[in-house]
């Protein structure tokens, strides 16, 4: 899933770190870290960790597992720290009261906050990579992809002692920098606040949402933790406690690296394809507290359409930036009457759409009661919320309720008029069927990708599923952000979080009430990739086909330990694979990621 990135890094160690092989009953067959060491100087351009096997699924919790003989895998090492400075007595002291907290008080009680389990195969982390050079496979890389394809994720700086949930890490941006035919992989972190003061003080200072406060005695003994590291003047949280490891977003000629619990981070690549961090931007003062990592980019006209929420009134606020990527005014929301876990949105070239969604924030469940910080209400009735696009205040706003849709992930919407001159808007996003599964068992979530309608005229929804597919991380050609479109690439989860394989959807199929996928490329046995993302042949010929273009993405074989970029020709029936470079350096399943042109890289 998206990064719920509301999340900041749990408690660190910098030693050896033994970790012992365990079995979760509710948990899927996978391998783990058995252990992990940090070395003063690299002895090797790689490195190996130990896996084993996890045992067969069982109907009753196991208390004990004897693991078979250890096979060793290639990987990078982990990245060796700045030597930290000699601790003071009062950071020794916090320090070990945070141990205390990780290994007495609140240690991990679940799987999706443990790092034995949540840190295994591939979405262990890796070190930071120079520019380097990739081998060309097979095929040739198309002129269309002279540019970068960067993609954000969680990678956690250090090696967690406490509880982990996935989208905790700090945020690490691939780079795939193209030109010419040939290819540049640079794998960099993004230097927000959070990320350098805590390099520089070599462990963990800002405590994680997600991980870190999930009992009523661990949560306030996290807080008197974070609170007498703050009077000690170890962060300071006006400056930003946020990740940015979600998504990235081009506009105003810049480049963002965004989280939503915090402002975005400009980043830039290089001519010689590195990634620079130049910093945390609150666009003269106009953005503040923290925006979504989903906004959306309206190519016809340059602007940027965006919001916020939280769980204090008014939980939802709307805004845009204009085509040189000024803020324009905030529009709270106020008939919003509850916190929601708003991730995603859509706009059409008339009006935003919110989805009001089951999952809700729940502070009170996560301190209170040991559970998430986001949950199900299954009394809540989910809704749809229109808006005018350009509106100033709320007094406009719509909502529509439609039973059982939870959307974290919106692909498109459109507006449309009937034969009789009544407006509507279509919508077409993943629904999530088990939305009580969001952060705790990921691997059971089961999204349907639907096609809604929304009548404005009456109020009727109608909707239609376009797939009995499991399928998120759907993106189109971004050219029709806002307009009616007829293709869809979408990832197949089996299960998620990970990505076996892609498929291409017709929506203009969808009233027929027939399976919607029109093609499909699935990675192999043990191989998974991440998000798609279409790059257009000819992105300034209003005239080209709509699926002229490539779908491209990274992809990690678990049999080999080996990561790859992807490139697949959108319009033939198998997406057949037109070029494919091997990775010097494994890339880690993440979430999101653009393609910025050569042009558009040139300009910033």
């Amino acid at each position: 899933m998206d990064s719920l990135s509301s999340s900041f890094l749990s408690s660190i160690q910098q030693t050896k770190v033994p970790i012992i092989l365990i079995r979760h009953s509710s948990s899927p067959p996978r391998i783990y870290i058995s252990s992990v060491r940090i070395d003063d100087k690299p002895q090797s351009s790689t490195s190996t960790y130990t896996k084993f096997p996890s045992p067969l699924p069982t109907e009753t919790p196991q208390t004990k597992s004897t693991p078979l003989p250890p096979k060793s895998v290639s990987v990078k090492r982990y990245k060796t720290q700045l030597s930290p400075p000699k601790p003071s007595l009062q950071s020794t002291f916090l320090d070990t009261f945070d141990d205390i907290i990780n290994k007495f008080i609140d240690p991990p009680s679940r799987p999706s906050v443990d790092p034995r389990f949540i840190l295994s195969e591939n979405f262990a982390p890796v070190e930071e990579l120079t520019p380097t050079e990739c081998e060309i496979e097979e095929g040739v890389l198309p002129s269309c992809l002279n540019g970068a394809y960067i993609r954000n994720g969680p990678n956690p700086q250090f090696l967690p002692r406490g509880p982990y949930h996935l989208f905790d890490g700090d945020g690490m941006l691939h780079s795939i920098r193209i030109s010419n035919g040939k290819a540049i992989l640079c794998s960099r972190y993004v230097e927000t606040y959070k990320y350098m003061i805590e390099r520089k003080a070599g462990s963990t200072i800002i405590p994680s949402v997600f991980s870190g406060f999930s009992s009523l005695l661990g949560s306030a003994a996290r807080g008197t933790l974070s609170a007498a590291r703050f009077i000690a003047g170890q962060f300071n949280p006006s400056n930003g406690i946020g990740l940015a490891n979600t998504n990235l977003a081009f506009f105003g000629n810049r480049l963002y690296a965004l989280g939503e619990s915090d402002l975005p981070y400009e980043v830039k690549v290089t001519p010689n394809g590195d990634i620079q961090t130049v910093g945390r931007k609150d666009f003269d003062g106009k953005l503040f507290m923290s925006m979504t990592a989903h906004p959306k980019i309206d190519l016809d006209t340059g602007e940027a359409f965006a919001f916020r929420y939280g769980p204090m009134p008014p939980f939802l606020t709307y805004f845009r930036f204009d085509s040189k990527g000024n803020k324009q005014a905030d529009v709270p929301i106020f008939s919003m009457l509850q916190p929601s876990f708003l991730h995603d949105f859509a706009i059409t070239k008339k009006y935003a759409i919110f989805p009001d969604i089951q999952i809700a924030m729940d502070p009170a469940e996560m301190i209170f009661r040991g559970g998430s910080p986001v949950g199900l209400n299954p009394a809540k009735i989910s809704r749809i919320g229109v808006i005018p696009r350009y509106a100033n205040d709320e007094r406009d706003m719509r909502w529509f309720e439609v039973p059982g849709f939870n959307v974290m992930h919106a692909i498109n919407a459109w507006d449309e008029v009937d034969k009789d001159g009544n407006e509507a808007i279509v919508m077409v996003a993943p629904n999530i069927m088990s939305p009580e599964h969001t952060l705790e068992r990921m691997h059971l979530v089961h999204a349907l990708v639907e096609k809604i309608r929304i009548d404005l005229k009456t109020g009727v929804v109608t909707r239609q599923p376009m797939s009995a597919r499991n399928l998120d991380f759907g993106v189109i050609n971004p050219s029709y952000m806002g307009k009616k479109n007829k293709y869809v690439y979408a990832a197949v989860g089996d299960p998620m979080p990970k990505i076996t394989g892609v498929v291409k959807l017709d929506v203009s199929v969808a009233q027929e009430r027939r399976e919607c996928i029109v093609a499909s490329r699935m990675f192999g046995p043990r191989c998974y990739g991440g998000e798609p993302f279409f790059v257009a042949t000819y992105p300034d010929d209003p005239n080209a086909d709509e699926d002229e273009g490539y779908v491209i993405s990274y992809v990690h074989d678990e049999n080999t330990g080996e990561s790859r970029f992807l490139v697949m020709d959108a319009k033939s029936s198998n997406l057949d694979v037109v070029a494919s470079v091997k990775l010097p350096q494994r890339v880690p399943y993440g979430f999101h990621g653009l393609f910025v042109r050569e042009k558009d890289l040139k300009g910033m």
